[in-house]
């Protein structure tokens, strides 16, 4: 008898300054927000069946650390690296986000086998999309 595959997700929490407008940003580019998991001070950003981005308004986020809260716009406090399928995917997503209010992040990466690009979003969180070739990943 087998055990049910287990799949961990991970719910990224992020602070933000307008939780309206950050949910009309994700939105925007294509993902949704699970109401169940979401009210006046939270949104569930689902990306995929494994990964929630949770947009915390920032009274609300301060409730959960007793850290002074980072100003993402002018410190680095984290960096999230999304999958995509192909190069287009990449710049499909990127390109929708810099049109919605993102802003460029780093230089293009382009080593053949990888390929990404980076994005800010309306807080200054940082978003790096990557495709790798599946033939380098299983070498």
């Amino acid at each position: 008898m087998t055990a049910s595959a287990y799949q961990q997700m991970i719910f990224v929490n992020l602070p933000v300054n307008d939780l309206d407008a950050s949910k009309k940003f994700f939105t925007e580019l294509g993902y949704s927000i699970n109401p169940q998991f979401s009210d006046d001070n939270a949104a569930s950003v689902v990306i995929s069946d494994t990964i929630v981005a949770m947009l915390l308004t920032k009274p609300f986020y301060a409730t959960f650390t007793k850290k002074e809260i980072a100003d993402s716009t002018k410190t680095s406090e984290v960096l999230v690296a999304l999958s995509a399928e192909s190069r287009a995917k990449v710049d499909e997503l990127v390109d929708k986000a810099l049109a919605v209010g993102g802003t460029p992040s780093g230089e293009t990466q382009d080593h053949g086998f990888m390929y990404g690009r980076s994005f800010d979003d309306l807080d200054g969180h940082t978003w790096e999309v990557v495709w790798m070739d599946p033939a380098a990943v299983q070498g």
